[in-house]
């Protein structure tokens, strides 16, 4: 099925004439409601729907998920986002260098406040219509919908905003129409808390996926909201970093938020008619290069809509992350900015299908821009989103390709229950007919083929203790390169550890000692026609030799293997470019604010650090 594009022409000139003089304002400078609404916009469903989207808008595009907020979960032992000296801007956020005065943070805080005052707009105005009390039945039910999403569209823009920065200034409702606007930094549990409330009620009002008579796919349903309500109490209910002292701190009654967040996963776990897992795990990712929906099993619960093929409401995935390719090359130009650590791709059992999916080893070259060839170790891409893997391909230079970006899938459902219930009961105890470990078993048996699944040993599994730490790879497993490993390491107060293992993992990988042993030091590479890169040697035996070629035979061809450094290019700069800067308890998960963001609001108080 081809993506319908969440905003037709109609709806941007709508939300351009509402919002369009708040586009370029800093939130705290914020006009009041009254200038961009009117009796006009909310007395018909066709307008409140037009508005909605103008509400949705600005999580795509270059300050949205398009670029910024798909590329923050930055440097872990996962990989890293833009290697390369710092730069005053996305660099320095990456490597954990931020200054009041970086840029690639400042659009980002106001974009987010755009999408919450859009959305508080419909949220005030939507139960003041004529309709929502007294219209037909059906208008009465989509207007709810609609009010539903809204609420949900809101806890998006202010769950990124408070695990960015914190104690952020947040009003549950438009800007006032009078008065002096003076905003003070609200502490996080109580942004969480409204959340929370706010998403519950969404749930009631929204339809499930299938029952939906509008887009579901990039607009909120009922799945979607609940599973975002059981992230929402995860983060409520795990470390964060304080705002005043930098340190990492957790709340005493974290257990209550771990039973909403099992609650939430439980019912749809019980409802797998709406949502569950693909079968395939690359069909997810072909899908989205694509621009297809799932439209069979649902996994993508929301996902944000990209399109127009502008800054302001596109995406630049599959550009600025996947594998590097010419500008000459037939699948268009694309930069190759997010790299995995080799530690990352070697956490992977050689048969897990995710490896090969979630890790890209080939790219292209000037030279020959129309034939694979493969990376060092220290060069390996991201690879769910993939140019080359776009249909149609779209050569040239042009970055923004239209492709979405997944804010929740159901294996994310699956392990915030695992994770829940073994916090709360153990990894052995039933809920509702569900372990913890039968949870996390559905998502790590996908990934294998078909009689090679061995299930996970006692030994990783039978404690409380142990089985956290299988959950904690797991994650990394299944998530990496969709934004959320940072962001689980700091809620369970894991940045620091993890951070300082793989910087000595990958010196020990650089070194060949201990689990890197049999890494071989350099990899052969040969290829028939132009597209099938293949290796002379096995990634997991050491090479033959050091020599420049390596004859192999396929086929009864004879092909010289070209050597491509592979454990020899990890060293020691290697491990210094992670995470560079980062020093732990001195407040670095969080983002400053910016100097002009201080100006325009004196009370509100810098984040530690900064």
């Amino acid at each position: 099925m081809k993506r319908f594009i969440l905003r037709p022409a109609l709806a941007v000139a709508v939300a351009a004439c509402l919002f369009g003089t708040f586009s370029c304002k800093d939130y705290l400078d914020a006009l009041p409601a009254s200038t961009y609404t009117s009796e006009a916009t909310f007395s018909s469903i066709a307008n409140v729907n037009s508005t909605l989207i103008g509400a949705y808008d600005p999580l795509s595009g270059d300050s949205g998920y398009g670029v910024a907020f798909a590329g923050f979960g930055y440097d872990t032992d996962e990989g890293q986002n833009r290697p390369g000296a710092p730069d005053g801007g996305g660099r320095d956020v990456n490597r954990y260098r931020m200054t009041r005065g970086t840029t690639g943070i400042v659009n980002q805080y106001t974009t987010m406040y755009q999408g919450v005052e859009r959305a508080s707009i419909c949220i005030d105005e939507i139960p003041k219509m004529a309709l929502y009390t007294n219209g037909t039945p059906q208008e009465k039910q989509t207007l709810r919908r609609m009010l539903g999403e809204a609420l949900c569209v809101r806890s998006l823009y202010f769950l990124e905003l408070a695990r960015h920065w914190g104690d952020v200034p947040a009003r549950f409702g438009p800007t006032p129409t009078s008065g002096d606007v003076i905003l003070l930094n609200t502490d996080r549990n109580v942004i969480y808390s409204q959340l929370l409330a706010d998403l519950a009620q969404a749930s009631r009002y929204l339809p499930w996926r299938t029952q939906a008579d509008y887009n579901a796919y990039e607009r909120f349903t009922k799945g979607a909201a609940k599973a975002l309500r059981a992230r929402v109490a995860l983060y409520r209910g795990g470390y964060r970093t304080n705002s005043e002292t930098g340190a990492s701190e957790r709340p005493t009654d974290y257990l209550k938020f771990y039973e909403i967040a099992r609650a939430e996963c439980d019912t749809l776990m019980q409802n797998r008619t709406y949502h569950t897992l693909n079968p395939s795990f690359e069909r997810i990712w072909r899908n989205i290069n694509e621009l297809k929906f799932d439209t069979q099993y649902g996994e993508i619960m929301f996902e944000i809509a990209m399109g127009s093929g502008s800054a302001a409401s596109d995406s630049k995935l599959g550009y600025n992350n996947g594998p590097r390719f010419s500008a000459q090359s037939r699948w268009g130009q694309s930069g190759g900015g997010i790299i995995l650590l080799p530690t990352y791709f070697y956490s992977f059992d050689s048969t897990d299908t995710r490896r090969d999916i979630t890790c890209t080893l080939y790219r292209s070259v000037d030279a020959a821009p129309n034939t694979l060839v493969s990376v060092p170790a220290n060069g390996i891409y991201d690879g769910k989103w993939r140019r080359d893997w776009r249909v149609p391909l779209l050569s040239g230079t042009t970055q923004n390709l239209g492709m979405n970006w997944p804010v929740v899938r159901f294996a994310d459902v699956l392990l915030m229950f695992a994770e829940a219930q073994n916090e709360l009961a153990g990894p052995a105890a039933p809920y509702n007919g569900t372990t913890a470990v039968q949870a996390l078993e559905e998502v790590r048996r996908r990934a294998f083929p078909a009689g090679r699944y061995q299930a996970l040993p006692a030994a990783q599994v039978g404690t409380q203790a142990a089985f956290f730490t299988t959950l904690t790879k797991e994650r990394l497993l299944e998530f990496g390169g969709e934004g959320i490993r940072k962001y689980d390491l700091i809620r369970w107060n894991l940045l620091a550890t993890k951070i300082a293992e793989a910087k000595a993992n990958l010196l020990a990988f650089g070194a060949g000692t201990g689990p890197y042993a049999n890494v071989p030091q350099y990899l052969y590479e040969y290829t028939i026609g132009t597209e099938d890169l293949r290796y002379a040697r096995s990634l997991y035996r050491p090479a033959p030799s050091t020599a420049t070629t390596f004859n192999v035979t396929t086929g009864g061809v004879v092909y010289a293997a070209k050597r491509v450094s592979w454990r020899a290019a990890v060293n020691q700069s290697t491990a210094d470019g992670v995470a560079t800067f980062y020093v732990p308890n001195t407040g670095d998960e969080l983002f400053p604010y910016s100097q002009s963001i201080l100006d325009t609001s004196p009370g509100l108080k810098q984040n530690f650090g900064y």
